[in-house]
C-alpha cells in the first residue's frame, strides 16, 4: 500500500461497485419464473413447465452470470469496433441475449417466423413478450450493495463523490435516483467521448471536478478499471465484492493501493479508513 495523498474527489464505478448484479439478476429470474409457474392464468407447455421446474436457483443464478457475461461483450466488442455505445442498442440487446439463454434452454418457443427485432414467442413459453420485456430491464433496478448509501452518507463530509462509469447519462441517473444513493455528482464515460480504460476518461473527470489527477481516487470492484485509473494517477482504491471481480489475473499486478476485503463494510470501511468515524 502507498502512502495516500491528499485526496479531493472520489470517482466511483457503479455497476458491481455500488448495486450489486449477480444475485439481483438471479433473483429476479428465479421470482419471475416461480410466479409463472403458480400462475393459474398460465398457458406454460408441459414441456417447458418440465424443464422450468427442474431449474433451481442456483442454475437461475449461472443463467444470470452468463446474460451479464454476454452484454460485457456486446459492449466491448462496439467500443473496439466503434469507440462509441449505443445504449438503446445495449437496451435491446439486453432482450436479444435473454431470449436466446432461454431458447438455448428449452424455456421459452419462439416463432420461427419473426424476424430477428421481434423476438417473438409461441404461446406454451414461461414467459410471454412483456414478461421478458420487463426482465430485461432488471439493469435499471439494481439494488445497492447494503453499506453503500451508508458509506457515501459518510464520505460525503470530506470528498466529493463522482459516479463514472461506462454506463449512460440517462441510465445512471435513473439508477442513482431510484436507489437513493448520495452522489455528489453524476458523471459517464460517454461524457468524455470515449470509454474506461481509456486515458480520456479518467483525465477529463479530473479536469471537469477542477482537480489534478494526484487528488483523485477511483473507488471500484474490478481491477482492469483501477489499473487504468492509476496509470492516470489515480489512488486506487479496491473495495472487493462477491463474485464481481472479472479479471482474476490481475490479483498478480499489485494494483490496489489500498484494498477493503470482502468480509468488511465495504464503503463504511473505506470511510474509516480515510479517517472518517461513524456517528
Amino acid at each position: 500500500m502507498t502512502t495516500r495523498p491528499q485526496l479531493r474527489v472520489l470517482f466511483f464505478d457503479v455497476f458491481g461497485t455500488c448495486v450489486a448484479q449477480r444475485t439481483p439478476l438471479a433473483d429476479d429470474l428465479w421470482t419471475a419464473a416461480r410466479v409463472a409457474l403458480e400462475s393459474g392464468a398460465s398457458s406454460i407447455s408441459s414441456e417447458v413447465r418440465t424443464k422450468a421446474n427442474e431449474m433451481s436457483y442456483e442454475h437461475w443464478f449461472e443463467l444470470g452470470g452468463e446474460w451479464n457475461k454476454d452484454i460485457d461483450r456486446f459492449t466491448e466488442d462496439s467500443i473496439a469496433k466503434h469507440n462509441k455505445v449505443d445504449w438503446k442498442t445495449v437496451d435491446n440487446y439486453r432482450l436479444e441475449s435473454l431470449h436466446k439463454l432461454l431458447t438455448h434452454r428449452g424455456l421459452i418457443i419462439p416463432h420461427e417466423d419473426a424476424n430477428a427485432s421481434e423476438l417473438r414467442v409461441k404461446e406454451g413459453s414461461l414467459w410471454d413478450e412483456s414478461s421478458l420485456k420487463d426482465l430485461s430491464l432488471v439493469w435499471h433496478r439494481l439494488p445497492p450493495w447494503p453499506d453503500t448509501c451508508r458509506g457515501l452518507d459518510l464520505l460525503n463530509n470530506h470528498f466529493s463523490t463522482v459516479t463514472l462509469s461506462n454506463a449512460h447519462n440517462e441510465e445512471l441517473e435513473s439508477l442513482v435516483t431510484r436507489s437513493t444513493i448520495p452522489f455528489t455528482h453524476i458523471y459517464s464515460a460517454d461524457m468524455f467521448q470515449s470509454f474506461k480504460p481509456n486515458p480520456k476518461v479518467y483525465l477529463g473527470a479530473a479536469e471537469k471536478m477542477g482537480v489534478k489527477p494526484e487528488e483523485c481516487a477511483l473507488v471500484a470492484a474490478h481491477l482492469n478499471d483501477l489499473k487504468g485509473a492509476k496509470a492516470c494517477g489515480f489512488y486506487a482504491i479496491y473495495v472487493e465484492r462477491p463474485l464481481e471481480e472479472k479479471t482474476p489475473e490481475l490479483r498478480e499486478e499489485n494494483i490496489p493501493d489500498l484494498r477493503i476485503q470482502e468480509d468488511e463494510e465495504g464503503f463504511i470501511a473505506l470511510a474509516k479508513r480515510l479517517g472518517i468515524q461513524a456517528g
